[in-house]
């Protein structure tokens, strides 16, 4: 019998865009909003990808409609700044919402408003000064010879800092936990927490503080 595993998977930082958008104010009088949104596409079927899974068209095609009619049309599809360990949403680092997720050919086309949470607001901060975010999708299923099965469910889809770092980094931080370790997962598993503890102080401080410390943080465990 096959274990459930948390699936994780990096998209093409390149493939991704990060707009900030000024949108029409819905309060009479007052100036335009601006609004920050992360688009592109977020997954991808029928293709081998970094990790060496493959999604199958149909599951992939399944998954969306159904997080978009169970999530996104009751505005609850909210992913969060970093990737956890996890299948639960922590509302304490929701950073933004994502408004569309629709399957245009093999790609999944997503659009996310970036909110103005505490973590939306880190992201906020990084893309006015052009760091370049990418998006990272987290779900849950099994594998058969390295292919995505039926029973695979989409959690969200997360904020990440740079889905083209080491995977030593990155798949750490998104594929081990206590249930379901992976790869030197119990070491990596202590780092990432350690991160997410330091985030959450920084958290506290002001934005610009705050961001230059997580990026030191993220910088020094590449090294």
């Amino acid at each position: 019998m096959s274990q459930e595993l948390i699936i994780t998977e990096d998209c093409d930082l390149e493939s991704i865009s990060n707009d900030i958008i000024e949108e029409e104010n819905l309060d009479e009088g007052k100036a335009p909003v601006k609004n920050f949104y992360i688009t592109g596409p977020y997954l991808q079927a029928d293709v081998k990808n970094g990790n060496g899974r493959t999604y199958p068209h149909k599951v992939l095609e399944s998954q969306v409609s159904t997080f978009t009619k169970s999530r996104i049309a009751s505005n609850r599809a909210m992913g969060e700044l970093g990737h956890p360990s996890t299948t639960e949403i922590n509302l304490d680092r929701v950073s933004h919402l994502i408004k569309e997720l629709k399957m245009e050919g093999k790609n999944g086309i997503g659009k996310s408003l970036v909110m103005d949470t505490p973590m939306g607001k880190i992201a906020k901060s990084l893309i006015e000064s052009g760091v370049k975010l990418g998006v990272s999708t987290r779900g849950v299923g099994t594998l058969k010879e390295n292919v995505v099965q039926n029973d695979f469910r989409l959690i969200t889809v997360d904020i990440v800092a740079d889905p083209s770092a080491p995977d030593a980094f990155v798949n750490g931080i998104l594929e081990s936990n206590t249930e379901w370790v992976m790869e030197n997962g119990i070491l990596v598993e202590k780092e990432v927490e350690d991160l997410k503890t330091k985030l959450d102080e920084y958290a506290r401080e002001d934005i610009l503080s705050a961001t230059k410390k997580v990026f030191e943080d993220f910088l020094s465990k590449l090294k």
